[in-house]
């Protein structure tokens, strides 16, 4: 599968197109719907989610709640255009480039790198589509995939393990539990005496004009065997989850497993022992390595791990330069949130569910769900048996 978006955070509308989703895939936009509420809730989030209400439309490619085979098109609507229909005008405005032009790059932002590379003296047109606004039509996207991956009874969950300095504890718990209970909270933490302090933590930052990064993590379960493969570079599907999840807004770091704690175990105690029974077949004795060995699923819960930063755009600006006049100034305010850390929980959800329906896509291509149940169906009897 494959899938293209388009839209800028200010225009009419996001778009996605999404190609090779087999045919006979039951979609309820409901499920897509729901995906993306959750995406806009959450603890420090700013006045553009007051505005938006973000709803999917499915254009093509899905006929009376199940996919065709044919290039699956989804749509959502940006509330906010009415405001900025002047600024964002595809037609030509007299005046408008001198009047309207962004001349002042950001610190921390595609401002000026993307204004020098695409030969652009107004940087609204890098910021637009820079912007996080990109996300919610990947949240669709995953939405689409995890549907896909919920007819093999893979389920994805996610979590926020740190919010600044606020650690939270680490809890054993199944992942319904995970799901429920993050749900629940206005930070998406497990932790209850953490969420608290988490949300102090935001306030206090919004207070003082300022932003917070984190932690977020993400779990898939049921996944079979040998998804991915070690026998080229980019086929590893541990690259492909960490390419991913980097891929999002403000991400600076990809762990999967133990990740970086590796560094300081020795072999004996980092490796996972396999075992196996007639019942489960193959297993590990436990999962430090995030279920991927070799750029392959090991059959274990997939574990990736992702860190934000703190979001660029402050209320109290950082200097920077003016690209016409060269002077120093302090850098223009868009309106943001102060965390976005749970929301972006949901989008690592998202991007994971998609590279893993991906690659189960690719170790069983079909044209139909039909064929690709059976294939499935087939492929893990054969693993229960070896």
């Amino acid at each position: 599968m494959r899938y293209l978006t388009a839209g800028e955070s200010h225009g009419p509308q996001l778009t996605a197109i999404i190609e090779g989703v087999p045919s006979n895939l039951p979609i309820s936009i409901e499920a897509i719907n729901e995906q993306l509420a959750r995406r806009q809730k959450g603890h420090g989030r700013g006045r553009r989610m007051q505005i938006e209400k973000d709803q999917v439309k499915v254009v093509s490619g899905v006929r009376h709640g199940y996919t065709t085979g044919a290039p699956i098109t989804l749509v959502v609507e940006n509330r906010d255009w009415t405001h900025w229909q002047g600024i964002m005008n595809a037609e030509p405005v007299e005046g408008a480039e001198e009047k309207r032009r962004v001349s002042r790059p950001r610190p921390g932002h595609a401002d000026l790198n993307g204004a020098i590379k695409y030969h652009q003296r107004d940087m609204r047109n890098i910021l637009e589509r820079s912007s996080a606004r990109e996300t919610t039509i990947r949240v669709a996207v995953g939405a689409v995939a995890r549907q896909l991956l919920a007819a093999f009874g893979i389920r994805v969950g996610g979590q926020v393990l740190q919010i600044n300095d606020v650690v939270a504890k680490r809890q054993e718990v199944s992942l319904d539990e995970l799901i429920a209970r993050t749900e629940e909270s206005p930070v998406r933490c497990l932790d209850k005496e953490a969420e608290p302090l988490m949300m102090a933590a935001i306030d206090k930052a919004k207070e003082d004009g300022d932003s917070l990064g984190g932690i977020v993590e993400v779990i898939v379960e049921g996944v079979p065997i040998g998804l991915g493969s070690h026998v080229q570079w980019d086929r590893k599907l541990d690259g492909r989850l960490a390419q991913a999840v980097m891929s999002i807004q403000a991400f600076k770091g990809v762990e999967i497993g133990v990740g970086f704690e590796a560094a300081g175990l020795p072999g004996s105690k980092l490796h996972d022992e396999i075992i196996w029974n007639e019942e489960t077949g193959y297993s590990r004795k436990s999962n430090r390595a995030g279920g991927l060995e070799g750029g392959m699923t090991t059959g274990m819960p997939v574990v990736v791990r992702g860190v934000m930063k703190p979001i660029p755009t402050l209320y109290k600006p950082l200097m920077s330069v003016d690209i016409d006049s060269k002077e120093p100034f302090s850098a223009s305010i868009e309106r943001s949130d102060s965390c976005a850390v749970p929301a972006a929980s949901v989008v690592a959800e998202a991007v994971v569910a998609w590279e893993i329906a991906n690659a189960m896509c690719e170790k069983f291509p079909s044209d139909s769900m039909d064929d690709m149940v059976e294939n499935v169906r087939q492929y893990r009897a054969y693993t229960e048996k070896y």
